[in-house]
């Protein structure tokens, strides 16, 4: 237990070199094929625009552990806006919330990125007005990047680039010890760990998908998938007949932070398939759990915020963003979550333990070979719940 408490030599050591790592990744390599991000200053004090939202209040939707008391303290204390919190587990609660109320009840919400187009197919939304958006404190990179993986819509966009993160590997080090470079998503089915681990039932099969790809037993390559319906049933199919062969080795299935992280701490389970942020808070209760990308590639994720349709404090709305944007704010999000924030100068604010996670978890060429989720459109989503379903009833 007394990880989180003692900084160790080793933690020290790092600091310096895994603070340079994070910077040149955000700075590089956030987002394949996106520009860099060099030139971009970091933002001074914050300031609201012109002094209109320095009242009123703000309704937040976000996902359960993100935000903190401490970020809404000082969010009040920078801004005068009194912000309240309802916290959800999942994409899908978050989109079946607003389609209950016709994008009503909220004032800013916090997707996923490639799920925002189906918030604009059931007119859930509003495009950002990007003149009231704080840009240069936000990485360029991920930025530009969004915009081709569901931020932007109909030449409109309506997300601004909050945080990313990966789920890949999360492994007891001391009873299911990996190393980068031969860790694999194949691991988690071994027959030794039978029963000791835990994934999410969706995301699992698109793991054993990539599993099967890298051994050349995947009908179509897995991206092609998203893309047409008859790719991906043939895909899942042969998925599938794995996942239902090896369900014993699921000690716990998972749709949640709680759930994830229960796994490990009260289960029994050993190793799994979760979130980055699930593995960097056990890591902080002193477990030792550690968090691997495999060599198939980590499935990376942009979330950031979108704004309702029927949103009723939008200028406070967009204190909310631009204060998200300065450097303090980040590093509140990432030292609080454990999860990357997009915030320009943020990684100079990071604890050494979160410096020292995202050193473990992405050595080597780890970073080069994200796996970036693609746009998941409504039929996609629809069939992919369908197989998911198939998986948890086998």
């Amino acid at each position: 237990m007394a990880e989180g408490k003692e900084n160790t030599s080793k933690e020290i050591r790092s600091s310096a070199a895994t603070q340079r790592a994070a910077k040149g990744f955000t700075r590089r390599l956030l987002l394949q094929g996106a520009a860099a991000a060099a030139g971009v200053a970091s933002v001074g004090p914050f300031i609201l625009r012109e002094g209109r939202a320095a009242s009123g209040s703000l309704k937040i939707f976000s996902w359960a552990g993100y935000i903190s008391p401490d970020m809404l303290a000082d969010f009040e204390k920078k801004t005068g806006v009194k912000a309240t919190l309802t916290e959800y587990g999942t994409n899908d609660e978050l989109l079946n919330q607003l389609k209950a109320t016709g994008g009503a009840g909220f004032d800013i919400i916090h997707p996923t990125v490639d799920r925002v187009p189906n918030y604009v197919e059931f007119d859930l939304v509003q495009p950002l007005d990007e003149s009231k958006v704080k840009w240069d404190g936000c990485l360029k990179s991920s930025v530009e990047g969004s915009a081709g993986m569901g931020g932007v819509v109909g030449g409109k966009r309506y997300f601004a680039p909050a945080d990313w993160g990966t789920e890949a590997i999360a492994y007891d080090m001391n009873k299911a010890p990996l190393a980068y470079g031969t860790a694999s998503y194949g691991d988690i089915w071994k027959p030794e760990f039978a029963g000791k681990a835990t994934v999410r039932g969706h995301s699992s099969l698109i793991g054993i998908g990539l599993w099967l790809e890298g051994q050349g037993k995947l009908p179509h390559p897995i991206r092609e998938q998203f893309k047409d319906e008859a790719k991906a049933r043939a895909n899942f199919d042969a998925i599938l007949k794995v996942a239902t062969a090896n369900k014993k080795a699921v000690g716990q299935f998972w749709s949640n932070e709680n759930e994830a992280q229960g796994a490990f701490r009260t289960n029994g389970c050993v190793i799994g398939q979760t979130w980055d942020s699930t593995a960097v808070a056990l890591r902080k209760e002193g477990l030792p759990v550690r968090f691997i990308a495999p060599k198939e590639g980590a499935l990376a994720w942009m979330e950031g915020f979108a704004i309702p349709k029927k949103a009723e404090n939008l200028e406070q709305a967009y204190a909310w963003i631009n204060w998200f944007y300065t450097p303090q704010a980040g590093a509140l999000y990432t030292n609080n979550s454990g999860i990357s924030s997009t915030a320009v100068g943020a990684e100079a604010h990071l604890t050494d333990l979160n410096k020292q996670f995202f050193a473990d978890a992405y050595p080597g060429d780890a970073l080069q070979k994200l796996w970036w989720w693609p746009i998941q459109e409504a039929w996609y989503v629809s069939i992919r719940n369908e197989y998911q379903d198939r998986f948890l009833a086998a």
